[in-house]
């Protein structure tokens, strides 16, 4: 089956926020990036999204310009949740705190977080018990954490080395599930 996985355009956080599963809105104008991003996408598909604005927004325009069969909005699509690193500078988290998951974000949280693991089960659980039944082209408006996920997932690429996936803002990525 036929997976169109699009990341979000630019937030309205300025440069370095971690912004996690905080619900910011994007950045406009964003009419011109919305239309190239339909451009991309089949005339036909089921569609699902993150319930956050940014992925919300762009989900609901695609909805307003292509056929949809159907729209879902799911929490296991939701970005990473950073606990009390959400909207800090990721300058200003001490260094005792950030350091070691910078060494292993795979396993270790942040403060009142989730690690790369748990965000990891959570979109394999979305896949095995939504995406796996479905014969019908499908588009997942999500986050760069999600879709890098999604890929690993697809790709069996070690998660630690799920960054090697660059997901851009705005970015449609087919791939074939």
């Amino acid at each position: 089956m036929e997976i169109y996985l699009v990341r979000h355009t630019e937030t309205i956080c300025e440069k370095g926020i971690c912004y996690g599963q905080s619900d910011v809105n994007i950045a406009e104008p964003f009419d011109e990036i919305f239309n190239r991003i339909v451009s991309e996408l089949p005339e036909e598909a089921l569609i699902f999204s993150s319930p956050l604005k940014r992925c919300v927004i762009l989900a609901k325009h695609i909805q307003q310009n292509i056929k949809v069969i159907s729209y879902q909005e799911d929490e296991r699509l939701k970005e990473m949740n950073f606990g009390d690193w959400e909207l800090k500078n990721w300058n200003e988290i001490p260094n005792e705190e950030l350091n070691p998951w910078m060494e292993d974000f795979v396993n270790i949280s942040a403060l009142n977080g989730e690690s790369f693991i748990e965000l990891h089960e959570r979109v394999g659980d979305f896949l095995a018990n939504e995406i796996s039944k479905i014969k019908k082209t499908i588009i997942i408006v999500a986050h760069a954490g999600i879709i890098r996920s999604i890929l690993c997932h697809q790709t069996s690429l070690p998660l630690k080395d799920a960054f090697n996936n660059k997901v851009d803002f705005g970015e449609v990525i087919r791939i074939e599930l």
